[in-house]
């Protein structure tokens, strides 16, 4: 109405001025640009209560699965307890699926990072940890969530947990051994016609720069794959991950092998201590025994009551069958050492039946003292102790030579058993460290 107005005075003005008629031509204003919606507003129309989404619900209801990406991040690895044998961990999970519900265009960003409230109100994948024993989330200083929804109705779910799984091993070879352990991402009640789970194709499991474990080394290489379960209410998707451990024996060097080499080396100088001293000797056996006793028990107080036997096992026992022979060499020693007494005591013992003998000459006659003689002979050869002595010896030359006998013991036992402990380390070593190590990788 205004602008019909207007035409007709201004073209009277142009006319006045210039003398000379002119067209009235239809005057054009710039419009006013379209204000987009407020977030409320908006997101009230995409997931609200006026939007007709339904949570319940999960994309292409009654049509293909909905595929969910996942990958996820590891903050930090550790606590492998061999004793309940599982591990603990803190991860970054994030899945990513698309919902086609939630695709818009009246807002102008790409993507749409919301409070993770909103995780109430959209359809969200049922994944849950197949060999989980415990986790919780994290709510400090607020939910460690996230939630960020695309224009194509892409939607990624990030989430931080701590995650305590059982981890079966194989401790044969501890503490030269390598373990495997598994993390299974599963769905609980969505069978694959609805749900199907897959890895990232670039970046699926992601490790911590300073990622740093106690006792042992994660490798590089994860293993990848899927674990399909088959129950009786139908077949449902799974993915796994395989973590590569290799452990760390420095610890176990310094607190139980070094420990007890020393102990077994210590009960050897037994072998150059006096037979006479009796109680140093036998005071040093002992106390080698107690000690390789009570390393031993202290060595299986951090594992599990397996029925197998452990690397570490028999390198204690045969520690502790050492030290223990160790004491034993002992105890032959001073018994050779006293046969002199116990050679005299049976020659005292054979000149009383032949003063018996004598006696009862009279009565029973020459055969019967040729018999017992005879026996008495039989008697003393019949001893290994006595058979090489020849006849005629001294109390001090028969003693002589029985503590001759006793030092021989002990000088032998000086080479047999240093040698023997380092035949035992070698085979040991080569065994565990070499080629059962070679197996294990060629399964890895």
């Amino acid at each position: 109405m205004l602008l019909h107005i207007l035409c007709p005075l201004w073209a009277s003005f142009v006319i006045f001025q210039q003398g000379r008629s002119v067209q009235c031509k239809e005057m054009k204003f710039p419009s006013r640009a379209v204000k987009p919606p407020s977030p409320s507003d908006f997101l009230d129309k995409l997931m609200g209560r006026t939007s007709g989404y339904d949570a319940r619900i999960r994309p292409n209801f009654k049509g293909s699965p909905v595929n969910v990406t996942c990958n996820i991040f590891i903050n930090s690895f550790g606590s492998i307890t061999e004793t309940t044998m599982d591990y603990r961990l803190n991860v970054f999970l994030r899945q990513q699926w698309n919902d086609p519900r939630l695709a818009y265009k009246e807002y102008p960003d790409d993507s749409l990072d919301l409070d993770p409230s909103m995780l109430d109100s959209i359809w969200k994948p049922d994944l849950f940890f197949a060999n989980e024993k415990g986790a919780n989330f994290h709510e400090v200083t607020t939910d460690n969530k996230l939630l960020r929804i695309f224009q194509n109705g892409n939607v990624l779910y990030s989430i931080r947990l701590t995650l305590t799984l059982s981890c079966p091993m194989d401790l044969k070879n501890f503490p030269m051994d390598s373990q495997t352990c598994t993390m299974q991402l599963e769905s609980f009640g969505y069978t694959m016609n609805d749900l199907i789970f897959e890895w990232l194709d670039v970046g699926a499991v992601q490790v911590a720069d300073d990622l740093m474990l106690p006792q042992f080394v994660l490798k590089e290489e994860k293993g990848l794959g899927y674990c399909t379960k088959h129950y009786n209410t139908g077949k449902f998707t799974c993915i796994e991950v395989k973590f590569y451990l290799e452990r760390q024996m420095g610890y176990y060097l310094i607190q139980m092998y070094i420990p007890s080499l020393l102990t077994v080396i210590l009960s050897w100088v037994s072998f150059w201590i006096n037979m006479d001293a009796a109680p140093a000797r036998v005071g040093l056996g002992i106390t080698t025994v107690l000690t390789m006793t009570t390393q031993s028990s202290g060595s299986r107080a951090s594992l599990p009551k397996v029925s197998y036997v452990k690397a570490i096992d028999i390198w204690m026992a045969v520690c502790l069958l050492f030290v223990f022979a160790a004491l034993l060499e002992y105890a032959a020693v001073n018994f050779v050492s006293r046969q002199h007494k116990e050679f005299f005591r049976m020659k005292k013992k054979l000149k009383e039946q032949q003063q018996r003998t004598e006696e009862e000459l009279a009565q029973q006659g020459f055969l019967l003292q040729s018999i017992g003689l005879a026996l008495s002979s039989q008697e003393m050869d019949a001893t290994p102790v006595f058979a090489d002595l020849p006849p005629g010896l001294g109390f001090y030359e028969i003693r002589r030579r029985f503590v001759d006998r006793a030092k021989k013991i002990d000088t032998i036992s000086r080479a047999v058993f240093p040698m023997s402990f380092l035949m035992f380390n070698v085979l040991y070593w080569v065994t565990y460290k070499v080629l059962r190590h070679e197996d294990v990788q060629g399964i890895l």
